[in-house]
Parts: structure tokens; C-alpha cells; sequence
């Protein structure tokens, strides 16, 4: 039988709207969890004395995690459609967190956005939505979750989809591609089955809007580029990288560079999920086995490439950047953290050199200093080595998000970039 195509998702939105609780619930209805699994949580979250949040349990394994009921690192679960073989990557909603959300969405072929219908859009509904357009999410649902609490009202749904539609268009998002999804979570209803509690809705449940994602054809004809999520030394096996094939094709055998350190070696092997492959497509998220490299000579936002065809390592760049959530306002010489692709760096804010009206793209000249809604091309340059490339050439490793005093402050994606000479 063929293998399914594989698709990554992300759950974005607020840390109570009901993420875990969605995930849980989908990965019981399409058996990748099964019922005496499911007893068992049942019972560890009434001994926990949170007797709804068996199905956000199947996410949260970290027993901190079920004390406090919330959400911290990346977890990866798996579950089949008919049509995709799905991998969840459970993004963080709690904004300490918000780190995690932008490693996820960063991977992500589509994501899902969870909007209580009793809440309502909230700050961080906002925030990551704004990071799954920066960072490139090519497609996304809105599941308005808690219909339930809502009294399964078609009023309260509708005015709540309006008001989210309203939001994603002001951020540039084209509303009439989003999915828009009434479900409970904690009741089942329109998650796996249609329910009949809402005969005024006739669109596609959870479940099905999922597998009306499309599969976009892999950047495999580009040049390999591979940032480095980990690195693990495994006894017998020697140094094991990890992370996720972005443009390109890897094989066993290749001749590889990890830059900025300008490290060369050859691939011994490649593993995903415990199985050898003979190639590594964009997408795959992989370890692989080098030859002869100490582990510490390699770390996270390192970035693979061809030994005869590296990756950019950055001397400065310049930018597109929006502001999105500065409690004053942005200055040449701000020097903040950017988040791009695996990598986290210091780099400073060199010179603003084109304020553009953020309605129409018009240019209106050089400016001191930029607040929130402000779209500007920016000079940077960053505090170390780091690989960065053109967003025109390798999209995923040319967007980046800006984070100060744990907030996302702006984001962005790169438009030029002045090579360090190595």
C-alpha cells in the first residue's frame, strides 16, 4: 500500500481556547489513541482535579504540564486521514512559550487557529496568527471551539467568525481561502462526525477541513538547507544532529558544511522515526549520523549545505519588518532578539531606511523611529555568525520574528543579504 503524503500542523491560538483539548480529541477519534489509554487519563485528570482535560492530556506528558494545565515544550503526535498521514506539532499558547510556537509554525504545511466562541479573538489569537503569516503558514483553518458553552448558536458563531475574518484581513491574510470550522472539543460534536445539534451548519467538520489541505510540491530542485535543531551524542554512533529538511535532498554519502563554523564532513546515515532512509526530502524531520565531527563544534541554528554550495553566513542584511507589539517605539541602534529559522541571535537595528504606508506599500521615505502597524525595510546586523538567506531564494530560512522583554515585538523577512567573507 502507498505511503500517505505526510503533512505538518500546527495548533496556534490562545492557552485556554482549547488546543490540547482538540488534538487529544482528534487523535482518539482517528484511533491513535486508544479507549483504555483514554480511561487512563480520564482518571489522572480527575486525580488532578481537572475532570474535563483528559483529551488535552494525551498532549501535555509533562507532569508539570498536568499540574499546571497548560502547555510548555513542542510535542510531536501522529495521526492518519483517509487522504494525509498527519504530524502534530502542538505549539505552545501560553506566551511564555511563544519561542516554541515560532520553531512550530516555522515547520508547518497549514495550521490550525483555535478561537473560543465564548472568548473570543484575544491578544495571543492575534499574536500567533500574525506569526503563522510571517512565518509562511501556506494555509489555515479557524476552528471556533466550545460551540457548546456557546448553546450551539448559530448567532454567537457567525458574529464571532466575522470578527476573526475582520482581524486576518487587516493582517493580509486572504479570508476566502480560510476554513472556517464550528466544533466542541470536549463534546465531539463536528470534530470526526457531523452533529445534529447544528443543522445550520453545513460545511465540513474538523476533521474534513484538514483533508482539504493541499500538499505543495517540495523545493527539493534547490540547494540542500537543513537548520539544526539539536545535536545528540549517541554512544556506538557518534554525533546525531536533528532537524528538518528544508529545501533540497540529503543522502548517506553527501558531502556536507555546516555553517557559520564551516564544519565538513560526510553523512554516514539518515533516521526518521526510528526507520534508515535512503533520501531526505524537504519536510523530513531527521537525524543523521556525521563522520568524525565533535558534537560541540555544531549547535542549534547551525544550517546544512552542500560542502560546494554553503549556506549565507550573514556579515549584515536588510529587511522588511512589521511592528506588531512595542510598548514604545523602535529606534536605529535597538538591538533585540531574532528568532530565524532554529537560530536565536542579537543583532542590532542599523538604520531605518523606508517607512512604507502599511495600507498600500507606498514608500514614504527614511524614518527615526517606527511603532505598532509600522511596515519598514531596516538595515541589521547581527552580534555573531549566522546564516540567513534571501527570502526570494529559501523562504524558510529568510523570515524571522523579533522578540524583547518576552514578547514578539515585530517580524519580517529578508530582502538582501551582505555575505560574510569567510
Amino acid at each position: 500500500m502507498a505511503e500517505k503524503p505526510h503533512m505538518n500542523i500546527v495548533f496556534i491560538g490562545h492557552v485556554d481556547h482549547g488546543k490540547s483539548t482538540t488534538v487529544g480529541r482528534l487523535l482518539y477519534e482517528t484511533k491513535a489513541v486508544s479507549e483504555q489509554d483514554m480511561k487512563k487519563l480520564k482518571e489522572e485528570a480527575a486525580k488532578f482535579n481537572k475532570p474535563t482535560f483528559e483529551f488535552a492530556f494525551v498532549m501535555d506528558t509533562l507532569k508539570e504540564e498536568k499540574e499546571r494545565g497548560i502547555t510548555i515544550d513542542i510535542n510531536h503526535k501522529e495521526f492518519k486521514t483517509e487522504k494525509y498521514y498527519f504530524t502534530v506539532i502542538d505549539a505552545p499558547g501560553h506566551k511564555d512559550f511563544v519561542k516554541n510556537m515560532i520553531t512550530g509554525a516555522s515547520q508547518a504545511d497549514g495550521a490550525v487557529l483555535v478561537v473560543s466562541c465564548v472568548d473570543g479573538v484575544q491578544e495571543q489569537t492575534k499574536e500567533h496568527a500574525f506569526l503563522a503569516k510571517i512565518l509562511g503558514v501556506p494555509q489555515i483553518i479557524v476552528g471556533i471551539n466550545k460551540i457548546d458553552a456557546a448553546g450551539y448558536d448559530r448567532v454567537k458563531y457567525e458574529d464571532m467568525k466575522a470578527n476573526v475574518t475582520t482581524f486576518l484581513k487587516s493582517i493580509g491574510y486572504d479570508v476566502n481561502a480560510i476554513q472556517f470550522v464550528p466544533y466542541s472539543a470536549l463534546a465531539g460534536d463536528n470534530v470526526a462526525a457531523k452533529s445534529d445539534k447544528m443543522a445550520w451548519y453545513t460545511g465540513p467538520t474538523l476533521l474534513e477541513a484538514l483533508n482539504n489541505f493541499k500538499i505543495f510540491p517540495k523545493p527539493t530542485d534547490k540547494p540542500l538547507r537543513l537548520p539544526i535543531q539539536d545535536v545528540y551524542s549517541i554512544s556506538g554512533f557518534g554525533t546525531v544532529p536533528v532537524g528538518k529538511v528544508e529545501t533540497g535532498v540529503m543522502h548517506p554519502g553527501d558531502n556536507i558544511v555546516f555553517m557559520p563554523g564551516n564544519v565538513k564532513t560526510d553523512v554516514k546515515s539518515i533516521e526518521m522515526h526510528k526507520q534508515a532512509l535512503q533520501q531526505a526530502e524537504p519536510g523530513d524531520n531527521i537525524g543523521f549520523n556525521v563522520k568524525g565531527v565533535d558534537r560541540n563544534l555544531i549547535k542549534r541554528g547551525d544550517v546544512v549545505g552542500p560542502a560546494n554550495n554553503p549556506p549565507t553566513v550573514a556579515e549584515e542584511f536588510t529587511a522588511q519588518i512589521v511592528v506588531i507589539n512595542h510598548p514604545t517605539a523602535i529606534a536605529a541602534g535597538y538591538t533585540p532578539v531574532f528568532h530565524i529559522h532554529t537560530a536565536q541571535i542579537a543583532a542590532t537595528i542599523v538604520e531605518i531606511q523606508d517607512k512604507k504606508d502599511p495600507k498600500t506599500g507606498a514608500s514614504t521615505g527614511k524614518a527615526e523611529f517606527l511603532k505598532n502597524g509600522d511596515v519598514a525595510i531596516v538595515k541589521i546586523k547581527p552580534s555573531r555568525p549566522v546564516v540567513i538567506e534571501k527570502y526570494s531564494d529559501f523562504p524558510q530560512l529568510g523570515r524571522f520574528a523579533i522578540r524583547d522583554m518576552g514578547k514578539t515585538v515585530a517580524a519580517g523577512v529578508v530582502l538582501d543579504v551582505v555575505k560574510k567573507q569567510m
